[in-house]
């Protein structure tokens, strides 16, 4: 709704006031909405029950609510904070205010998903020194919209009105060219930073590759009245791989027509440059299964081709790979087999169906390639590496895939919004090696048949827990721990009895550390003394995620929740902070090729019924 319309705005005070409490117009006078109402000889309503005498400050400032309403109807709903950050610029500030007015902020309540938008493109403040624009004090308001929109509002929307925004050539009236450029600045602005924050759920997006390119043919035809623009021109050129002839051809004046100018394509965004470019790049986990109930783990690329993840298998298996065949298992229960070049990953990063490997004369069955026997002969092999490189292997492997998990995934997670697979598909990778390495443990102790060798792995594995929390991993310290409490592993008396008492001591120490007592105290507390980098426990933080969606609506009075969302954005930019290596200290570090060997191909049993079967046949119940 354009501000020309002529309609009233009635701004009213939030009923928690204490009496006596108004909310005058130089309270106001900070909100940019206020200021052009005031303009054109808006008066604002003063408490019913007072005169128009000026009066004191409320007591409670927290108390304070400013209610936009449009046709009788709430469109946004703000609420005023003290802010006690230090005074912008004078540049910043666009001119001498006083202090008291530059101490008072207003954040986001509730809104319109247009309102929200209009009130973030108006709290943004430009530097004119550097032509960059910044929030007010210490709102994350920007990033917050940009971590939460797909909630309330599609990706075509946000497009849609952030051209709106740019090319509209006033709110109100006419518009003088200083703020034409400033608004202009502003939307670039923020598309800059929604490019930066995320670009990995925007690449392949054709509305926004259409969009980038308008908006890219609109600065060029702004770029002689505002010679301002040419920075945020540069660095679209730059993460579009735009170029300005190309697009002038394009756009000549016998191809304007609206129909051509949707055909056009922007190149593939081969030059962006950020943390997030690892998801094309990384290896991913693959899952083969050996026997109807257990499966090798292995890190390949995703381009994987059916024959090379075969002689992987045959090679770890010690068979020759002319002997067997890989099959996947597809929805709902069909078999296909795949041939040699045949890809084992979609381009989703996701596998064309459960893999199994099996002899070739016995395909068609889904034979079990082996049994428990042969594979209990390969797990003293973990007894021969070192606790300290074993646990750099896997705090690698965590991390790499921990440094492509993006914040948004979260949201997505938590409001079941993806409309891909692989707008979730690091953060379900992080989750699945959490459960991975949990039964990897189960599976070594238990395929152990001498106890006193069973004895050492229970003494390697808590070792090996406490190594990873020295190194910051408390996502793997987490999943060994769990993998040593199942009840598979802990009843199994005569082993524990012959652990020595400082593992045993040890160990608890540690297990304290996973006490969801009070909330996970002892976790929050622990992980709150770490230095970032470091790996979060995963499975708590969606919790918190999960607890917030479901303990508070999404919508009010058919406004969004906008405290909500920041609950959730300011829980998810946990990964952020932890991903976040300014003194160089990363979690990864170098190991033996043997501890890598070993970890990148875990032999694991995923059957829970099998692994107790195992536990009872170590030490039956009496």
């Amino acid at each position: 709704m354009s501000w020309d319309c002529g309609l009233r705005y009635m701004f009213s005070v939030s009923p928690a006031l204490q009496h006596g409490s108004i909310l005058d117009k130089e309270d106001l006078s900070k909100l940019d909405i206020v200021q052009r109402l005031a303009k054109d000889g808006y008066r604002f309503l003063q408490n019913p029950g007072k005169g128009l005498e000026r009066t004191s400050e409320p007591q409670n400032d927290e108390a304070v609510r400013v209610c936009l309403r449009e046709r009788g109807h709430d469109v946004l709903v703000l609420h005023r904070v003290s802010s006690h950050q230090p005074a912008l610029p004078a540049s910043a500030r666009g001119g001498g205010r006083e202090e008291a007015r530059r101490s008072r902020r207003y954040i986001v309540v509730s809104g319109t998903p247009e309102k929200i938008l209009e009130h973030l493109l108006s709290d943004l403040t430009l530097d004119e020194e550097q032509g960059t624009a910044h929030c007010k004090g210490s709102d994350t308001l920007l990033d917050d919209f940009l971590l939460t929109y797909p909630v309330f509002m599609s990706t075509s929307d946000l497009c849609q009105a952030l051209l709106g925004h740019y090319c509209t050539k006033g709110h109100r009236g006419k518009e003088d060219g200083k703020d034409a450029l400033e608004r202009k600045q502003k939307v670039l602005h923020l598309v800059s930073q929604w490019v930066s924050l995320c670009r990995n759920f925007l690449r392949d997006d054709e509305q926004v590759k259409v969009f980038m390119k308008t908006l890219y043919r609109y600065m060029l035809d702004d770029l002689y009245a505002h010679p301002a623009l040419e920075m945020y021109l540069r660095e679209l050129q730059k993460l579009y791989q735009l170029h300005r002839r190309q697009v002038q051809e394009e756009y000549s004046p016998q191809r304007k027509s609206r129909a051509l100018f949707h055909q056009l394509s922007l190149k593939e965004m081969a030059g962006l440059q950020s943390r997030d470019t690892q998801r094309e790049t990384k290896e991913v986990l693959c899952h083969v299964y050996i026997t109807l109930d257990s499966y090798l783990s292995l890190r390949v690329h995703p381009g994987l081709l059916a024959q090379e993840l075969l002689q992987t298998v045959a090679d770890r298996m010690d068979v020759s790979a002319a002997d067997l065949v890989l099959v996947a298992i597809t929805y709902p229960g069909g078999r296909l087999l795949l041939q040699p070049q045949d890809r084992v990953f979609s381009q989703s990063s996701r596998l064309v169906g459960r893999l199994h490997v099996c002899r070739r004369d016995l395909g068609e069955a889904l034979s079990p390639f082996t049994d428990n026997t042969e594979l209990q002969q390969r797990t003293a092999h973990l007894l021969t590496l070192n606790t300290w490189d074993v646990a750099v292997a896997l705090s690698n492997v965590d991390w790499n895939i921990f440094v492509s998990v993006h914040e948004q995934e979260l949201v997505y997670f938590t409001f079941s919004r993806q409309t891909s697979s692989s707008q979730t598909a690091s953060l379900e990778q992080l989750l699945q090696r959490c459960d991975e390495i949990q039964l990897w443990v189960m599976t070594e102790v238990l395929l152990c048949a001498t106890l006193c060798k069973r004895v050492q792995l229970i003494k390697k594995f808590i070792k090996i827990a406490a190594h990873c929390k020295a190194q910051r991993n408390l996502h793997g310290f987490f999943a060994i721990i769990m993998g040593l409490n199942t009840a598979a592993v802990s009843r199994l008396t005569h082993t524990w009895e012959k652990v020595p008492g400082k593992f045993k001591k040890l160990f608890s120490e540690l297990e304290t550390i996973t006490d969801p007592s009070f909330n996970h105290k002892a976790y929050r507390e622990s992980f709150k003394k770490m230095k970032a980098p470091k790996i979060p426990f995963i499975p708590l933080l969606l919790k918190d995620i999960t607890f917030i969606h479901e303990g508070n609506k999404t919508f009010h009075d058919n406004l969004v929740n906008f405290e909500k969302l920041h609950m959730i954005a300011d829980t998810a930019r946990l990964i952020r902070q932890c991903q976040n290596d300014q003194m160089g200290n990363g979690v990864t570090q170098k190991s033996s090729a043997e501890a890598r060997s070993y970890i990148d191909h875990l032999h694991i049993i995923d059957n829970q019924q099998t692994l107790f079967e195992l536990s009872n046949r170590l030490e039956p119940r009496c």
